[in-house]
């Protein structure tokens, strides 16, 4: 099953987490780079496309300035993350040219992707960069992020990242094995593979308790929902086991690899479902999500039963059944006041085509 998934990946966004790449005195872990890039320029030479989605600039940032733990103040996060990112994007650019391989510095926030014109912009530029043999090398601009660092963090960008090009393979190596059933208990082991994500693989997903990580399993399982909807497989595995990126092309079993559905979104569904944060829901009767569910239909005005938040006409919300439970996502055709007025409303509360049923 494997083997048939992964052979004809050509295009390949890797993500390298904060635990490879810095060591225990919070400074790069230039032996376990050294490794990590040899592997991927291997990959680059061999005809694939590539890009790397590295974590590691705050907690490289941190040793350059002192701290022997996570900062909890906003700007001792970005001073540690303006420190670090300069220290590992000079770092790759060394390593990778020792390969003969060039790569480029891509810093991306959420307004960027939200965005729809910055959206298509980032993403011919990366395409751009790919078709000319460089490597991008992305991260969160956490110096100019106005929110909390762990707002973004980067098994959700690679995700994103995977979705906005789209890729054939997203690999999220880390410094576990990959997802582990009972973990901590008795009987721990690694779930080879997973169609759908349920409650019982919610279960398995730990967060993380290292000093310089965020988001943990619980992060790379809501980057596997993106990537499984975007039709793009994921493999999460440790990135300290030697020749690991061979291992999984070659369909070896290893690590956990996520099963892309069936259904792959075109690209202005995927933006609307998974580049937003939704400013706030409507929530609809059962008849409501009969027919968008089962019939693709239009949202009316005569299926909604209120609403959460406050929203504005062209805005992302969440649409969810009478428990509150979300289950599509769509661009509002009017604004909260004019739904929950006297008034008739006429046409569509969300259109069709700009709903997506997650």
């Amino acid at each position: 099953m494997r083997r048939k998934l992964l052979k004809d990946v050509s295009r390949i966004v890797v993500k390298l987490g904060t635990g490879l790449l810095t060591n225990e005195r919070n400074v790069l872990h230039r032996a376990q780079m050294t490794r990590l890039v040899e592997q991927l320029a291997g990959l680059r030479s061999a005809g694939r496309e590539v890009v790397v989605v590295s974590s590691g600039a705050v907690g490289a940032g941190m040793g350059g300035l002192g701290f022997t733990k996570r900062p909890t103040k906003l700007a001792e996060l970005k001073a540690c993350a303006a420190v670090g990112q300069l220290r590992l994007m000079a770092t790759y650019e060394r390593l990778f040219a020792k390969h003969g391989q060039h790569v480029a510095q891509a810093l991306l926030t959420h307004e960027d992707l939200r965005h729809k014109e910055r959206h298509l912009n980032a993403r011919d530029t990366l395409n751009e960069l790919l078709s000319r043999g460089v490597i991008p090398i992305v991260n969160e601009n956490d110096v100019v992020s106005y929110t909390e660092l762990r707002f973004g963090d980067n098994d959700r960008l690679s995700a994103l990242v995977a979705s906005l090009l789209p890729a054939d393979l997203l690999v999220i190596l880390t410094t576990v094995d990959g997802v582990i059933e009972d973990f901590g208990g008795e009987n721990p082991r690694i779930v080879p593979s997973i169609e759908k994500i349920d409650e019982r693989i919610t279960r398995s997903a730990k967060g993380t308790m290292s000093d310089t990580a965020t988001g943990g399993m619980s992060a790379k399982i809501e980057a596997a929902r993106i990537a499984m909807r975007s039709g793009i497989p994921l493999v999460i595995a440790g990135g300290r086991n030697p020749g690991i990126l061979d291992d999984i092309l070659k369909g070896d079993e290893v690590g956990t690899v996520f099963l892309p559905d069936s259904k792959k979104l075109k690209s202005r569904k995927r933006w609307i479902a998974f580049f937003h944060h939704p400013k706030g829901a409507l929530l609809v009767d059962d008849g409501a999500v009969k027919a968008l569910r089962e019939n693709g239909k239009s949202l009316l005005r005569p299926g909604v039963v209120g609403t959460e938040g406050s929203f504005k006409k062209g805005d992302v919300v969440r649409v969810c059944d009478r428990r509150g439970t979300e289950f599509a996502r769509g661009i509002s055709r009017c604004d909260t006041k004019a739904i929950c007025g006297d008034g008739a409303l006429r046409g569509a509360v969300v259109h069709r085509d700009n709903l997506v049923i997650l």
